[in-house]
C-alpha cells in the first residue's frame, strides 16, 4: 500500500492517508512499513480473511465491515496477552462499491485503529468482479516467553469465559430467519443488541496483560464455545467438563432460548462471539477477575479442566449433552 502518482496510490492516499500516521507507516510512500519491535519483547502475529456472502451480508454498512476485520483479528492479539503494534490491511473491491462506501469503509478502520491503539501500518488495494474481500495481519508484541499459547492447559484448572456467549451466532441466525419463534417475542433492544453483537464484535483487549502469568492456555472464541474448547482440550492432551447452566447469556439470548430452547445449542456451538475462552489456576482467579471487573468486563468460571481426552458438556441436570456440530467450520 504505497502512495504515489497511479491511480491506485492516489485512491489509498485518499482514504489512508489521514489514517496510516504511525511513522512506521512512512506514509503509505514505502512499498512496505519498518516497525520497531519493544526491547524484550517478542511478535505475535495473526491473520483473518472476511468475505462478503460469507463472513458478513454484502448490505452490511462498509463501515461496520471493517470494524468487524478489524476486531477479529484484534481479539486474536488478545486471547494471546499480546498489545497490539498495527495491522496490515488489504482489500478487493467489487464493481459495486461506490466513493461514499469505500469512504466508510477507511473511516472504520480508522475509528477502530485509533479506538484499539492498533495503527495502519500499510497493506494492498485491489479490484475484483467480487464478492468483497478482506484481509487483515494484525501485529502484536508480549514480553519474552509470556505469550499465553492454546496448547498449554493443565488439568486440575478452571475454565473461564469473558463477556456472555452465543450474542453473535444468535445475532447471525436472527439476520437468516428473523420469523423464529425466538425472536418474535423479543423487543427492539434485545433484537438490536443482538444484531450489534453480530456486526460488532469487541475485542477483549483489555484482558490481554491480566492474563500473561495467570492463563496457563487461552484462546479467542470465534468458531463456538463448545468446538473452541475441544480445540484447546485436544491441543493440550487434556479433557474438560463444563455446565451449559453456567455458561454466562445475555439478557437477550436468554430471552430468545427461553421463547426457543433449540437455540441454546446455537449459542453454545455458533460462532461471532469473539470472547476469550482460558484456562487457569483457582488461585489466580481473584485477581483475574478483579482486573477484568476493573476493565468492565464479566468473567465466569464454568468448568474445569482434567486428565484424559475430550469435552463434556452437562445440562441443568448433570446430564452429558450431545450436538451434531461442536463449531463452525468452513470446511
Amino acid at each position: 500500500m504505497a502512495a504515489g502518482g497511479s491511480g491506485e496510490d492516489k485512491l489509498i492516499a485518499r482514504l489512508f492517508g489521514s489514517v496510516a500516521t504511525h511513522p512506521g507507516a512512512l506514509g503509505l510512500k514505502d512499498d512496505a512499513a519498518l516497525l520497531a519491535v519493544p526491547a524484550g519483547h517478542e511478535l505475535v502475529l495473526t491473520k483473518d480473511a472476511l468475505v462478503a456472502g460469507v463472513h458478513f451480508f454484502p448490505e452490511d454498512p462498509p463501515a461496520s465491515i471493517a470494524r468487524k476485520a478489524m476486531r477479529v483479528n484484534l481479539s486474536d492479539l488478545a486471547a494471546k496477552g499480546a498489545d497490539p503494534l498495527g495491522v496490515l490491511l488489504a482489500f478487493a473491491i467489487p464493481p459495486d462499491m461506490d466513493a461514499a462506501a469505500l469512504e466508510a469503509f477507511a473511516g472504520g478502520i480508522g475509528g477502530d485503529a485509533a479506538l484499539y491503539g492498533a495503527p495502519l501500518l500499510g497493506g494492498d488495494t485491489v479490484r475484483t468482479p467480487g464478492p468483497f474481500t478482506v484481509s487483515i495481519t494484525a501485529l502484536g508484541a508480549v514480553p519474552a516467553g509470556q505469550m499465553v499459547r492454546r496448547a498449554t492447559a493443565r488439568p486440575g484448572e478452571a475454565i473461564v469465559v469473558s463477556g456472555t456467549i452465543g450474542d453473535g451466532a444468535l445475532g447471525l441466525a436472527l439476520r437468516l430467519d428473523p420469523d423464529r419463534p425466538g425472536f418474535a417475542g423479543l423487543d427492539a433492544a434485545l433484537l438490536d443488541h443482538l444484531k450489534d453483537r453480530y456486526l460488532h464484535p469487541r475485542p477483549r483487549l483489555a484482558l490481554a496483560r491480566p492474563m500473561r502469568g495467570r492463563a496457563s492456555a487461552a484462546m479467542d472464541i470465534s468458531d463456538g464455545l463448545v468446538g473452541d474448547l475441544a480445540k484447546l482440550l485436544a491441543a493440550s492432551g487434556i479433557a474438560g467438563e463444563i455446565a451449559a447452566d453456567r455458561v454466562p447469556l445475555s439478557a437477550a439470548a436468554r430471552a430468545a432460548i427461553r421463547a426457543e430452547p433449540a437455540l441454546l445449542e446455537v449459542a453454545l456451538t455458533g460462532g461471532d462471539d469473539y470472547e476469550i475462552l482460558a484456562v487457569m489456576p483457582d488461585d489466580e482467579l481473584g485477581a483475574f477477575n478483579t482486573f477484568a471487573t476493573a476493565a468492565g468486563i464479566g468473567v465466569t468460571v464454568i468448568g474445569r479442566t482434567g486428565s484424559g481426552e475430550g469435552l463434556v458438556v452437562r445440562d441443568g441436570t448433570g446430564a452429558p449433552m450431545a450436538f451434531p456440530r461442536g463449531s463452525f467450520s468452513h470446511f
